[in-house]
C-alpha cells in the first residue's frame, strides 16, 4: 500500500484541473444555458413566497405529514391538481459564488482523496499509467457523476439535465484519472 502522504500532488493537481475544466464547461461553452426556466408569473409567486416568510431550505409540494398521508384521498386530489415539485430556497441575496467555488474545489479535493486511497489499495508504486488511469478515472467518475442520477429518479429532474450533469462528472472522472496515471509514484531504487 503507498502511503497517502505519498499522493497529495495527484490530489490536490487533480482538483485543479478538474475546477479549470469545470470553469470551461459551465463558462464557456453553452451546454448547461438552458438547464433552469424563467417561472410564469415570476413576481406574482416571488411576492406571495415573501408573504409567506419563506425562509431558506429544501420543500415539497404538495407535502405529506406522512407515508401515510401519502395514498389519503386528499392528497392525491392535490397531485392530480398539481403542480408538484420541490422547491430549494437559498438566503436572500447575490449568489455567493466565492463561497460555491471554493465548496467545489474542496469537494474536488475530497474526491481526489478518496480516489487515492482506493487507488493506493489496488495499485502498487510503479504501476503502469493505463492501469492507474482506469482504477483512479472509474472512482472519480463514480464521485462526480452517479450523484446526479437521484435527481431525475427522485425529484423529476429532466434526464437531459441530469445527462449534462453525467457527461460533465465522466470528464472530471477522466481528468483526474489522466492526473493520478501521470503523478502515480515510481518503483523505489536501491543502489
Amino acid at each position: 500500500m503507498i502511503p497517502m502522504t505519498e499522493l497529495w500532488l495527484p490530489i490536490l493537481l487533480s482538483a485543479v484541473f478538474v475546477f479549470i475544466v469545470s470553469s470551461i464547461i459551465h463558462m464557456a461553452t453553452p451546454m448547461h444555458k438552458g438547464d433552469f426556466k424563467k417561472m410564469p408569473g415570476e413576481e406574482k409567486v416571488l411576492a406571495e413566497l415573501r408573504s409567506q416568510g419563506l425562509r431558506p431550505g429544501s420543500y415539497a409540494f404538495p407535502c405529506c405529514e406522512s407515508m401515510k398521508d401519502m395514498g389519503s384521498p386528499e392528497m392525491i386530489a392535490k397531485c392530480k391538481l398539481g403542480p408538484v415539485g420541490f422547491l430549494t430556497v437559498t438566503p436572500s441575496g447575490a449568489p455567493g459564488m466565492g463561497k460555491n467555488l471554493v465548496q467545489w474545489f474542496l469537494y474536488s479535493v475530497l474526491i481526489g482523496v478518496f480516489v487515492a486511497y482506493v487507488a493506493s489499495l489496488g495499485l502498487n508504486r510503479g504501476a503502469a499509467y493505463m492501469s492507474v488511469f482506469r482504477l483512479a478515472g472509474t472512482v472519480a467518475i463514480l464521485g462526480y457523476a452517479m450523484g446526479a442520477l437521484p435527481e431525475s429518479i427522485w425529484k423529476g429532474q429532466k434526464w437531459s439535465i441530469t445527462l449534462k450533469f453525467v457527461f460533465d462528472g465522466v470528464v472530471y472522472g477522466l481528468v483526474t484519472g489522466a492526473t493520478f496515471g501521470w503523478l502515480w509514484p515510481a518503483p523505489l531504487r536501491f543502489f
